[in-house]
């Protein structure tokens, strides 16, 4: 193989800054530059750029400069050096663009179907009592911040178990839903921020507010059916894909090292609001319906809820941070029809 060209460099040798004008060329497989030589294999060669000079590392630590990009990259091109199918791809603005919208569609397809489908496969392999942990701390990060105590008498919450517990041993003996295994009501003061309010945690703790109860003080079967409605969140374990969606990393991570922190601040957002997808609420309402009427409670009841809902909303929504989680997914209309078919 005849020697290539020959090409002006600078030399620095790794030992001194002072720069040694020499001529460089290739012979076979071994690279000259002025008396040294160094085996081709032991260098690296620098990515094409537009701009900038070119340097090529040398095997002690020693470069060659090259302060000539145009002559350098003709040079290596007639020595047989031809730039690899990535430098290529980036000296093109075409395909440089079509990298961006493959990158994009490569996102979003990833967060469309992968990550669905990544937390599903979590779930599936968190343990409840993991589940119900990260539920506690929830709550108890809630609780002071957004939830006050019950200002119900002990009572008036002890009625309400009552009715919900004679619901389920009925809707049981009909042969209903499968039930949680663990799941406790808690009553709270959801005050100005939460309002009349229900929503399940993680694990198992379902939260119902004073506010929702004053809402609904003459109709108990509306009540028992937003009840089942969160205890289908928890049956399908819809919280915790809710939370492991909207941060799947910082949530395995505090699973993990056991510091719930950084979820207490988005909880409420999510959990009290209308966060679930439309899938997950028509499930939960699927789920509320066929409970509610094993147990012989009239889930067609729940037409009134919206129908007082709908008129709190615009107010919740002007002067609340959250919005009223049961309230509108999907549209209400359609919810009434379905929980007034036979």
């Amino acid at each position: 193989m005849a020697d290539s060209p020959r090409l002006a460099a600078d030399w620095f040798d790794g030992r001194s800054a002072r720069a040694r004008p020499v001529e460089v060329w290739l012979a076979g497989s071994t690279l000259h530059f002025g008396d040294q030589t160094a085996p081709l294999h032991s260098l690296t060669w620098p990515e094409r750029q537009r701009h900038g000079q070119r340097q090529v590392l040398l095997p002690g630590g020693g470069l060659l400069s090259f302060a000539d990009a145009d002559a350098f990259d003709a040079w290596a091109q007639a020595s047989g050096r031809s730039d690899s199918a990535v430098v290529r791809w980036q000296q093109s603005w075409r395909l440089a663009l079509l990298s961006l919208v493959l990158l994009v569609a490569g996102l979003l397809g990833a967060y469309r179907w992968g990550l669905p489908w990544a937390v599903d496969r979590a779930v599936d392999l968190l343990p409840r009592s993991v589940e119900q942990r990260l539920g506690e701390h929830l709550l108890s990060g809630l609780d002071g911040e957004w939830l006050k105590p019950s200002r119900l008498a002990a009572d008036q919450q002890q009625a309400w178990r009552l009715r919900w517990a004679t619901a389920l041993r009925q809707a049981r003996g009909n042969g209903g839903p499968a039930v949680p295994e663990r799941f406790e009501i808690h009553f709270r003061d959801g005050g100005k921020a939460l309002g009349p309010n229900a929503f399940a945690l993680p694990g198992g703790d379902i939260v119902i507010t004073d506010e929702l109860l004053k809402l609904l003080a003459d109709e108990p079967d509306a009540v028992l059916t937003v009840l089942a409605h969160e205890l289908g969140h928890v049956q399908h374990r819809h919280g915790l894909r809710l939370m492991l969606r909207a941060g799947a990393i910082g949530v395995v991570a505090s699973v993990i090292v056991g510091d719930f922190s950084a979820l207490l601040a988005a909880a409420p957002a999510l959990l009290a609001s209308n966060a679930y997808s439309r899938d997950n609420e028509r499930e939960a309402d699927l789920y509320a319906r066929t409970l509610a009427r094993a147990g012989g409670v009239d889930a067609s009841r729940m037409a009134v809820f919206f129908e007082r809902v709908a008129k709190k909303r615009e107010a919740a929504v002007e002067s609340h941070p959250v919005a009223i989680a049961i309230s509108s997914h999907p549209a209400d209309e359609e919810r009434v029809r379905f929980f007034s078919e036979p």
